[in-house]
């Protein structure tokens, strides 16, 4: 199926390249027209080869710089508590705290990849040892990561790695329970909340639903758990057990609900990609299924170039140290569904999938036909 066509329904979308995806909407601000111009992928993926060079220099000073800043913010979260300076100071130091958590877990996500050193025993093990750090199972989650690139937007195989996206059909036919669970579920208090929280701390230490022959998925799991009991037990003889809670877990859940939020616009926005497996393709799915988040400089420094997300997809083997580059190397790697850090915040109410007007929409069906937007009555 030709990028332009909208679902089933054969409507055309196309948008200038680098459009804003809230420029030009009628209700809400975001038009759920912007997508790419032409069909992406193959042109897209040669002009990625060349970044896709991993650099010791600079994959060192990256981790080095960052777990040193990261452990430097910690030592002082846990002083102002232990000495009483005021949890007001300690919640001000974990908001850089939880963003170093996140440029840390890109480096892990990027050692899942296999693409931030050229050694692969070096990724394995960086991306297990930052595990400790970000309680994310390396094997586990490079797993499910994987499953995530080759299934994103093919609505026949929402599996591991993706936020649960039903189609309006689907919503429509669930009983009512069903319905007030999947808005609970798609609701932000619980995606960036709760959700975080549960995957952290419960799901990724006990993954339930994991395939009993994904061996060294499990195995990576319990050696994470046993790795995770180890340090909890060294920190707590050396700590006051409150200390090292009151800062670890402030910590993980800001940057849960950042990295949470993060993944969330990526992938959920008015012109977002999702297609049925005969019509399924990848390219096309990395790019219009993929959104540029267009953040300030120093939330892409603190996020590892991650709102750079078309490319990623597209090149996975693509450091996070050179995305940026890509990115600016060429006007076809510029084309991708564009959002910024204030128009992000509108695709907060997306959560359906229309197959016959090809986007996103929110919860309430009963409006849909009403034109919400200029020519899509998409919302």
């Amino acid at each position: 199926m030709p990028l332009g066509e909208a679902g089933s329904s054969g409507h055309q979308r196309s948008v200038r390249p680098g459009t804003d995806l809230a420029s030009d909407a009628v209700l809400g601000g975001i038009p759920a027209s912007a997508t790419m111009n032409g069909v992406p992928g193959r042109d897209e993926q040669r002009l990625c080869a060349r970044f896709a060079q991993p650099s010791w220099v600079r994959g060192l000073w990256q981790l080095a710089t960052t777990l040193g800043s990261f452990a430097l913010i910690w030592a002082l979260m846990a002083a102002s508590i232990h000495s009483r300076w005021g949890y007001g100071l300690t919640l001000l130091l974990a908001l850089p705290a939880s963003g170093l958590y996140v440029r840390l877990f890109i480096i892990q996500h990027d050692c899942g990849h296999g693409s931030y050193f050229a050694s692969r025993r070096a990724n394995q093990w960086v991306g297990a040892c930052l595990g400790v750090i970000t309680l994310f199972p390396f094997g586990y989650w490079k797993k499910t990561h994987a499953v995530h690139h080759g299934t994103s937007g093919n609505l026949d195989r929402r599996e591991f790695g993706d936020i649960r996206t039903l189609t309006v059909t689907e919503y429509r036919r669930r009983s009512g329970w069903g319905r007030l669970f999947y808005r609970c579920y798609r609701s932000m208090p619980v995606l960036l909340g709760l959700g975080p929280t549960f995957q952290l701390l419960i799901k990724h230490r006990l993954p339930i639903g994991l395939p009993l022959s994904w061996r060294k998925e499990w195995a990576s799991v319990l050696l994470n758990d046993l790795v995770l009991l180890i340090v909890a037990v060294a920190c707590v003889s050396l700590l006051d057990w409150r200390v090292l809670l009151l800062v670890q877990l402030t910590v993980v859940v800001i940057a849960g609900a950042l990295g949470v939020w993060l993944f969330y616009v990526q992938h959920t926005f008015p012109s977002a990609y999702w297609r049925r497996r005969e019509s399924w393709d990848y390219s096309q799915a990395a790019v219009a299924g993929s959104s540029h988040y267009d953040l300030p400089q120093v939330l892409h420094w603190f996020t590892g170039n991650i709102g750079y997300h078309h490319i990623h997809h597209l090149a996975p083997h693509i450091p996070n140290y050179r995305l940026r580059a890509a990115f600016e190397s060429s006007p076809l790697l510029q084309r991708a569904p564009r959002l910024t850090l204030r128009t992000s915040f509108r695709c907060a109410r997306l959560k359906l999938w229309d197959e016959e007007r090809g986007c996103m929409v929110g919860l309430a069906v009963e409006k849909y036909a009403l034109p919400t937007l200029r020519g899509t009555g998409c919302g």
